[in-house]
């Protein structure tokens, strides 16, 4: 928190929450006793309308998230969006960002970095997504939960170069901050022996400048995978061939033998 936040939200006449029950801990924290309202993903749109008229009747409202900087993987671009139509002057105040706190302390390249927030989790769309990175020439910061962590991290192995630089940054800002580097393998032995806990940013660094030579037996890792086991044999070469950005035929060769 700056103190620019805390006097502004000392000093509207109302404060926009995406969770009034965890911004209230906050609130509290600062001797801040502004009323709020509740503003979410779900209620945004509906919000508008009520919004738009304290405004032009010359309040002066604040929209906060329960955790990092509004809009950046948080709700809030409907309303800003909608509100900026209606001549609504918006006011950004820097604050928290697990994104670039995570850049500043990674030491991945940063003069060039796409934040691409979660990734899909299945399917087509997130081998593509995968398939991008491989091949990205620029810093990758993603969001990933707890959960999901070992399997991105594995999938990271099949199909990028084993020295990808990786770093996981865990509860950023927070009692438990963890900052840990490494490559896929290095990182799903250390998440192996401690499950992650807590929000994580995962940052994939530039692919190397030379060429990435991808194995036959990188190909069969990604083939075998529980979700390519389920497609038929063009449909399984397809989206292995996508998501590691190699001919077809290749993947389809090796399926059916021919290799």
């Amino acid at each position: 928190m700056t103190y620019r936040a805390v006097e502004t939200l000392k000093s509207v006449h109302i404060i926009a929450a995406e969770d009034t029950r965890n911004s209230r801990k906050l609130l509290q924290c600062y001797g801040i006793t502004t009323p709020m309202i509740a503003v979410h993903e779900h209620n945004e749109l509906a919000m508008l309308d009520s919004l738009l008229v304290r405004l032009q009747q010359g309040e002066d409202i604040a929209l906060i998230s329960d955790a990092g900087t509004p809009l950046i993987s948080d709700p809030g671009y409907r309303l800003v969006r909608g509100l900026r139509a209606k001549g609504i002057r918006i006011t950004p105040l820097p604050g928290a960002s697990s994104v670039l706190t995570a850049l500043c302390a990674a030491g991945l390249p940063t003069d060039h970095f796409r934040f691409a927030g979660f990734l899909p989790r299945s399917g087509k769309s997130r081998q593509q997504a995968l398939g991008r990175i491989n091949g990205s020439d620029e810093t990758t910061v993603l969001l990933e939960s707890p959960r999901r962590l070992l399997a991105t991290l594995k999938n990271i192995q099949v199909c990028m170069a084993a020295s990808r630089e990786i770093v996981v940054a865990r509860e950023l800002t927070k009692l438990f901050e963890e900052i840990i580097h490494g490559t896929a393998a290095e990182l799903i032995t250390y998440f192996e022996q401690q499950p992650p806990r807590g929000e994580i940013v995962l940052l994939i660094g530039p692919a190397a400048d030379e060429a990435i030579e991808l194995t036959d037996q990188h190909i069969l890792e990604a083939l075998a995978s529980s979700a390519m086991q389920a497609l038929p044999p063009s449909a399984r070469a397809k989206a292995v061939a996508n998501m590691l950005g190699i001919a077809k035929a290749r993947v389809y060769a090796l399926i059916t033998g021919e290799a």
